[in-house]
């Protein structure tokens, strides 16, 4: 499969160092905003036919095993979501099912903290060693990390079985990003953001050929 220009390693894009924020504890209550794209940017989850997404047997797998991250994580809820061809946004919030208050949208420090940082990627959270005591929370990166591990292997299964396409090397990217969700506002954006997505694909891809005119995308 041939690569496209936008899915070329870059180190000033693609930097694997984490950024996330020091300290922070990504297992608290909140809403957050997370993004993960296949390797090299594949276009393997179906296609995108008059603005809406229609999803062949892979990319049905991966919505699976999305909704069915609330059957291995009881303190989540998922909000708007959507599976592109070669990428997933959603919403995840960690509740707090032990306080009668609920969960705040915000996860994240206040706006005015220096250290604030809107969107970063992230790597997904390493394999705990047999030896190391598991966490009683879990953070965002272990449940995408949980994802991700449970689709390739199913993926894996169906190329053995169902005669899908190979992946190259890996299925996901090694890192994702999360946006904490900060307010009402914000949460109401991004949901429309998300649900608008397959709408906007055709504009983008246009925008992508005009940028480099050598872009050529596997048919």
């Amino acid at each position: 499969m041939k690569q496209n220009s936008k899915s070329r390693y870059n180190p000033h894009i693609h930097n694997r160092q984490s950024r996330r924020l020091k300290g922070y504890d990504y297992s608290q209550p909140g809403s957050y905003f997370i993004t993960f794209c296949t390797q090299n940017r594949e276009c393997l989850f179906g296609e995108i036919i008059n603005g809406q997404m229609h999803l062949n047997d892979i990319g049905k797998m991966i919505e699976t095993e999305w909704l069915n991250l609330k059957t291995r994580f009881t303190n989540i809820e998922l909000h708007a979501y959507v599976i592109m061809p070669d990428h997933f946004h959603g919403i995840i919030e960690i509740t707090d099912r032990e306080s009668s208050e609920g969960a705040p949208l915000v996860g994240a420090p206040s706006e005015d903290s220096p250290t604030a940082v809107e969107g970063a990627p992230t790597r997904d959270a390493p394999s705990t060693a047999a030896d190391t005591p598991i966490p009683k929370k879990k953070t965002v990166g272990d449940m995408v990390g949980a994802f991700k591990s449970i689709t390739t292997v199913n993926y894996i299964r169906g190329v053995n079985e169902l005669g899908w396409p190979t992946f190259d090397g890996r299925l996901w990217e090694r890192n994702y990003y999360e946006r904490a969700i900060r307010n009402c506002r914000a949460f109401q954006n991004i949901s429309r953001y998300i649900i608008n997505n397959p709408a906007k694909w055709e504009a983008n891809q246009f925008c992508d050929k005009r940028k480099s005119r050598k872009d050529v995308r596997p048919g």
